[in-house]
Order: structure tokens, then C-alpha cells, then sequence
């Protein structure tokens, strides 16, 4: 069975879309396009493919436009209205519009196009296996997404401030982080800046599907 197909609906995914993409010049992450569709529309499909549960989407930048433009159907989109602060508020509210009952999330973020459903699928098995931290690795070096326990969920909470995220958590539990090895079926790669962009749309051409309907998702 591929790794892709591996399903633990149990576990709900955190996708964070909210930035402004300052370093775009002001275009938000959300919107920039992939195959002729949204950023946030991949990176919704690639934590569903790879086996979540409910996705929780986080917006903040042109967020009403991101309504109107990206397909979200089926998701529980959450307002961050500090997004400019950095990633630790959308990490911070993402985090407390889960479900009372989820075990674990899988924090994906919006601007890694290059993750894949089978590198979500590892970090899933991993703990499926008993980890209650997990990131992806590539060639040894902590990437994403990042997989955290509920038991951590205050601790992540508390410790995302700017656009740190996660990283003062899995700093400070370093010990307790499980390295799952991802670099043979994903990529890290950020859209940070514009020769970022540039680049990944030279390797990956949009090639886009037709327009399709724009249901109302799911709002907390």
C-alpha cells in the first residue's frame, strides 16, 4: 500500500495560510498560484491525501478575497486578525479551534509546495508507532510539517511568539523529537521571496485544472 493511502482520521490537520508575503512584495502566500490554482488549495490536498483527518485552515492577509478565490469546501477556516505579528499567532490560534478530543495535529504550512501526501503519511505512521513529536527531515536537517501531541498543545501555544511557530517547542523537547526522514519524496523548499517563486514554478510549470464551484467552508 502506498504511503499516501495510509488514513488516520483521527488526526486533524493545522494548514497556516495567513501570511502577507512581505518578501512577495506584499502578495499574500495564500493566493500565489499552483498548476493555475490557490497556494492554500495544494497545501489543503496534500494533508488530505496523506491520510488527515478535519482540516483547520488559518487566514489572516486578503483573507476575504482567499474566500472568494480558493476552493476550502469541507474545511474549518479560522480568522487570525494578528497575522501580521508573524507565524506564532495563526500557530497559536489554529491550535485552539481543535477539536477538544484530537490526539495529535499535523502542522503544515501554506508556503511549502514541495511537501508531499507520502511525506504527511510518515509523520501519521510515526505516530501511529508512539511519537508524540515529529518533523520531517531532509538529509538530517529539521523541515516540514511537524506533528505535535496533545500533550504539548499548551506548550506550543506559549511558545509561539513572531514567526517562530513551533520551533521553541521542539528546541526545548529536542530530546523527544522523533527526525522522520522525508528528502526521497518531498522537497523543503520555502516561497519566501520572488526568485523562490520563480524558481519552483520553472521546476513545476502551472498547468492549470478548470475553475470549479467555490462552496462556503466551515467557519468556527
Amino acid at each position: 500500500m502506498p504511503e499516501s493511502a495510509l488514513h488516520d482520521s483521527a488526526i486533524p490537520a493545522l494548514v497556516l495560510a495567513a501570511g502577507g508575503g512581505r518578501r512577495l512584495g506584499g502578495r499574500p502566500k495564500a493566493l500565489l498560484r499552483l498548476h493555475g490554482r490557490p497556494l492554500v488549495e495544494h497545501a489543503v490536498r496534500v494533508v488530505r491525501e496523506g491520510g488527515c483527518g478535519p482540516v483547520t485552515v488559518v487566514l489572516g492577509a486578503a483573507r476575504e478575497q482567499v474566500l472568494a478565490t480558493a476552493e476550502l469546501a469541507g474545511c474549518t477556516v479560522v480568522a487570525n486578525p494578528d497575522w501580521a505579528e508573524g507565524m506564532g499567532s495563526s500557530l497559536r490560534a489554529g491550535l485552539a479551534a481543535l477539536p477538544p478530543d484530537a490526539p495529535a495535529v499535523l502542522v503544515a504550512l501554506v508556503d511549502t509546495p514541495g511537501v508531499t501526501p507520502a511525506a504527511v503519511a510518515r509523520l501519521l505512521a510515526a505516530h501511529r508507532a508512539g511519537a508524540e513529536l515529529a518533523a520531517a527531515g531532509y538529509h538530517g536537517r529539521r523541515g516540514h510539517p511537524v506533528l505535535i501531541g496533545a500533550r504539548h498543545f499548551a506548550e506550543a501555544a506559549a511558545g509561539a511568539t513572531g514567526d517562530a511557530g513551533a520551533r521553541a517547542l521542539l528546541t526545548a523537547r529536542q530530546g523527544e523529537l522523533l527526525l522522520v526522514e522525508c528528502a526521497d519524496v518531498a522537497r523543503p523548499d520555502d516561497l519566501d521571496t520572488p526568485a523562490d517563486l520563480a524558481r519552483w514554478q520553472a521546476d513545476r510549470p502551472a498547468a492549470g485544472p478548470a475553475e470549479v464551484p467555490r462552496p462556503t467552508p466551515k467557519m468556527p
